[in-house]
């Protein structure tokens, strides 16, 4: 006699749609990496031709093209890793891990914390110019062409993803923390198979010797 299998639950939407922010926040990151490498060439040129009309000496121009590559490539590779990681962890919602939720949580506080500090960065910039000492003036301009060096829509581009950013990682820990998101990782975090109890047998004992004898009257 067979019995029907019970269906397996359904996904809610607020998960699905968790999942689908994370893989969307994902591509956008790896496109990021991509443009600032493609953009690192055109970038270069335009600094070094602007810092020839200044007072500063080539050593201090090639010091801040070698800046300049640096701060591009390790951007890109954060942004190449945040790509992996959101993935990952969209990957792993799906699949109803409770623990995988708790890590999104941490994931899109540092998400959004990271995204509050890159806008007030661009913002300072804008509003205060890097000021150095009286015998760095060379320097200073240089420092001042970088943002110039850049096309025009970078820094506008940079902003907005960084809204961006902050607001899907808003997005992503609201939608988790819906009633239908708590009762479905708590449904397979309470059905999750458990191992069996394990029985260790008794260690094998002697027969105990047989009783004395009683003693004779006397």
């Amino acid at each position: 006699m067979s019995y029907p299998q019970s269906a397996p639950a359904r996904r809610p939407a607020a998960v699905l749609s968790a999942a689908a922010v994370l893989l969307v926040m994902a591509v956008v990151a790896l496109a990021y990496a991509v443009v600032d490498l493609v953009v690192l060439g055109g970038t270069v040129d335009a600094f070094r031709s602007a810092g020839r009309d200044t007072s500063a000496s080539p050593e201090q121009i090639d010091d801040v093209v070698t800046l300049l590559r640096a701060s591009a490539v390790l951007t890109a590779v954060v942004a190449a890793l945040s790509a992996l990681l959101l993935a990952g962890l969209a990957l792993g919602l799906l699949t109803g891990r409770n623990g995988v939720r708790v890590a999104t949580w941490v994931v899109s506080g540092l998400g959004l914390l990271a995204g509050c500090c890159s806008v007030a960065v661009v913002v300072g910039e804008r509003a205060a110019p890097l000021q150095l000492g009286s015998g760095e003036e060379s320097l200073a301009e240089l420092l001042g062409l970088i943002g110039d060096a850049y096309p025009s829509w970078w820094i506008p581009l940079n902003a907005g993803l960084s809204v961006a950013q902050g607001l899907g990682y808003l997005v992503v820990a609201t939608l988790l923390a819906l009633p239908a998101a708590n009762s479905w990782f708590g449904r397979h975090r309470s059905t999750a198979p458990t191992a069996p109890p394990r029985f260790t047998p008794a260690p094998h004992q002697p027969p105990s010797a047989p009783p004395a004898p009683p003693y004779p009257p006397r």
